[in-house]
């Protein structure tokens, strides 16, 4: 991953926060064959600029999976200022957050493992600030009575991997994401008889 000591300047943000758009995007629909300068060209800047910011395509490939998964933990952080009253549907959105997220996500994710990125190692921190955060959200619903108790985040992570499995195998382009909220609805409380 790139190593930057300084802080940025502003537009050397905002480039990079473009690079890393473009090749989000790119990385998404084409995989990793997209070369570096296609990738500048997408986000408008130099070819410089890129290799400034990420010296190598790996670089640039860690630090797109890197910046997705901050987002989402920054969501997820979001999601818990709900107020007790609001903990499952803060729970539920977020979910329905990560399950839109997660299409492009697996074709990065896919394409990084093929490229023999460890992924563990790169993810670390961001993923565990996620986990945190989405367990806490966890927590709150079940105490707001809006997921079933006994669930925790080892079975989400199962429920939502199902979910996505289901999504992609029925792919209705006419219904996004019904298929995978079906499975997600099984995480709340069986109703009353």
């Amino acid at each position: 991953m790139t190593v930057e000591t300084r802080p940025l300047r502003a537009d050397a943000r905002r480039n990079r926060a473009r690079v890393l758009e473009a090749a989000r995007e790119a990385f998404a629909a084409e995989g990793l064959a997209v070369p570096l300068d296609e990738i500048a060209r997408r986000a408008g800047v130099g070819a410089g600029t890129v290799y400034r910011h990420f010296p190598t395509k790996e670089a640039l490939f860690e630090a797109v999976i890197v910046d997705r998964l901050d987002l989402l933990a920054d969501q997820a952080e979001a999601a818990l200022a709900a107020p007790q009253a609001q903990a499952g549907p803060a729970f539920f959105e977020f979910l329905d957050v990560i399950l839109v997220d997660a299409g492009s996500k697996k074709d990065l994710v896919d394409a990084l493992a093929g490229a023999g990125v460890d992924l563990r190692a790169v993810t670390l921190n961001s993923a565990t600030r996620l986990n945190e955060a989405l367990g806490e959200l966890l927590a709150r619903a079940q105490a707001a009575g809006a997921v079933r108790s006994g669930i925790d985040t080892a079975d989400l992570h199962a429920v939502l991997f199902g979910a996505l499995t289901a999504e992609q195998r029925r792919a209705d382009a006419e219904h996004p994401g019904r298929v995978a909220r079906l499975v997600c609805d099984g995480l709340r409380p069986p109703a009353a008889d």
